[in-house]
C-alpha cells in the first residue's frame, strides 16, 4: 500500500491528511495557536483533586483545573498514584492524585482521565496499572513470541510493556532502549509528582499533529509533505531526535501560485467529510447524522437506475455502501455507538454475505472497530474506540 501525509497551516488551523493508495482516509485538525479548545489533550497528566464520588455509576469526577471536572472510573483506584491521601477509603473526596487524559471533551462531555497512566514511544507502550507484557498482534506470530520471552526478564508489579506495530522492522536493541528509556521518565514523574501542588501539569502531550507523526506507522510510507515552513523546521527538528532514519521522507511544499490544498484537492475532501450526504458511485447515498448519544448512517438508493426493491437491487447499493460506510467512519472519525439502517435484504444468505464484507471493511480502520450485531429490525450495530473528537467537532471548535 503506498501511503502518503500531508500536513497543511491555513486560516491558523493545522490539517493532517492521511492518503492510502491516492485517497485521503483520515482528516485531523488542531488550532495552530493552541487556544482554550485544544487544551486538555489526549495523554496529558496532571496531579486532580477528587471533588465528587458517585458510588451508584461506580465512577468519581476528578478536577483537573478550577471548573474542569473529569469522569474517572473507580476501578481504577487498585493502582492509584496519591500524592495527598485524606481518608481511609480506597478513594476519598478531597484526595490528590496522578491522572491522564485518556478521552478528549466531546460536545458537552468534559475530559475522562484514569489512575492508569501510560508513556507512549514509537516501539512500545509502558503502562501503569497494567503489569502484563502484551505485544501488538499485527507483528508475525514468531515475533511476538519471541518478544514475550526476551521481554519476561523485566516483568514487575510497578508497570507493563506493550509493544506496538512499529516495532516489527525495528532491531530488538532500539526497542529495548526506548522501553529504558520510558521506565526512566516514568519513575521521574512519578516521583516529581509527589513535591508538586494540585492541579499541576506533569507532562504535556504534543500536538496532535505531532502525535499523529509519532502513532503513525511508517511501512509503506513514502513521503510527508508540508504546506509551512514554520511547521516544516519543527516537524523536521522532531524527526532529528525521535526518526533520524527517516528524514529523507520529509518535503516541504512551498509553492504559493498552487498551494498544497489546490495539489491534493485537500478542501473539496474537507467538505465532502463535513457534509451530511455522501454519494456512492451507484447513484445511492448514505445520510450520514451523528447524535449525543450514537451516529446513525442511513442507506438510500437514491439516483441508482436499478429497481431498488429488487433483491439484486438493494444487494449492489448494499455492498457499495458497506465499503464506504466503513470509509467515512475512519474519516470522520466516528466513534461510540454506530447504527447502519442498510436497505432490507430478504434472503438471509445475502445479509450474511454483506455483514461479512462490512466487518472486512471495518478491519482496516487502525482503531478498534467492531461490528456488534444485526438487530431484529435490521439495523447493524457497530462501536468504534472513542480517542480524539470526531472532525465536526474539531472543526466547529476552531
Amino acid at each position: 500500500m503506498k501511503r502518503k501525509l500531508l500536513i497543511e497551516k491555513k486560516d491558523n488551523i493545522i490539517r493532517t491528511y492521511f492518503i492510502e493508495d491516492g485517497d485521503i482516509v483520515e482528516i485531523h485538525s488542531t488550532s495552530a495557536s493552541g487556544d482554550y479548545a485544544d487544551r486538555h489533550r489526549l495523554g496529558d497528566i496532571y496531579i486532580g483533586k477528587v471533588s465528587n464520588i458517585v458510588p451508584n455509576i461506580g465512577a468519581a469526577f476528578i478536577e483537573i483545573e478550577k471548573g474542569v471536572n473529569c469522569y474517572y472510573d473507580m476501578k481504577d483506584v487498585s493502582s492509584a498514584v496519591f500524592t495527598c491521601k485524606y481518608g481511609k477509603k480506597p478513594l476519598c473526596i478531597g484526595d490528590e492524585l496522578v491522572v491522564q487524559i485518556s478521552r478528549e471533551a466531546v460536545k458537552s462531555k468534559a475530559p475522562t482521565v484514569t489512575g492508569n497512566i501510560s508513556f507512549t514511544g514509537r516501539y512500545a507502550v509502558l503502562t501503569h496499572g497494567n503489569t502484563r507484557i502484551g505485544v501488538s498482534s499485527k507483528i508475525p506470530r514468531s515475533l511476538r513470541e519471541e518478544y514475550k520471552r526476551e521481554l519476561s526478564v523485566l516483568h514487575n508489579n510497578d508497570f507493563g510493556i506493550i509493544i506496538r506495530t512499529n516495532a516489527k522492522d525495528a532491531s530488538f536493541d532500539a526497542v529495548l532502549e526506548e522501553i529504558h528509556a520510558l521506565r526512566e521518565e516514568y519513575y521521574n514523574l512519578i516521583g516529581n509528582a509527589q513535591t508538586r501542588v494540585c492541579f499541576s501539569c506533569l507532562k504535556s502531550a504534543p500536538p496532535s499533529y505531532i502525535a499523529d507523526l509519532k502513532n503513525v506507522y511508517l511501512d509503506g510510507m513514502e513521503s510527508i509533505i508540508i504546506g509551512d515552513k514554520e511547521l516544516y523546521t519543527r516537524i523536521h527538528m522532531f524527526f532529528q531526535t525521535e526518526l533520524p532514519e527517516k528524514l529523507d521522507i520529509l518535503e516541504l511544499y512551498d509553492n504559493p501560485s498552487f498551494p498544497l490544498d489546490k495539489l491534493y484537492s485537500t478542501q473539496t475532501a474537507l467538505d465532502k467529510a463535513l457534509m451530511e450526504r455522501a454519494w456512492l458511485k451507484t447513484g445511492g447515498y448514505l445520510i450520514i447524522q451523528p447524535t449525543e448519544a450514537l451516529t446513525v448512517i442511513d442507506v438510500n438508493s437514491g439516483k441508482n437506475t436499478s429497481r431498488s426493491d429488487s433483491e439484486e437491487g438493494a444487494m449492489k447499493v448494499n455492498m457499495e455502501a458497506a465499503r464506504e460506510a466503513a470509509r467515512q467512519i475512519r474519516l470522520r472519525n466516528l466513534s461510540g455507538i454506530i447504527i447502519i439502517d442498510f436497505i432490507n435484504l430478504k434472503d438471509e444468505e445475502n445479509t450474511r454475505k454483506l455483514l461479512h464484507e462490512f466487518k472486512y471493511f471495518l478491519a482496516k480502520d487502525p482503531i478498534q472497530t467492531t461490528l456488534v450485531d444485526i438487530t431484529s429490525l435490521g439495523l447493524v450495530e457497530v462501536t468504534r474506540k472513542k480517542v480524539r473528537r470526531p472532525l465536526y467537532e474539531e472543526e466547529r471548535t476552531k
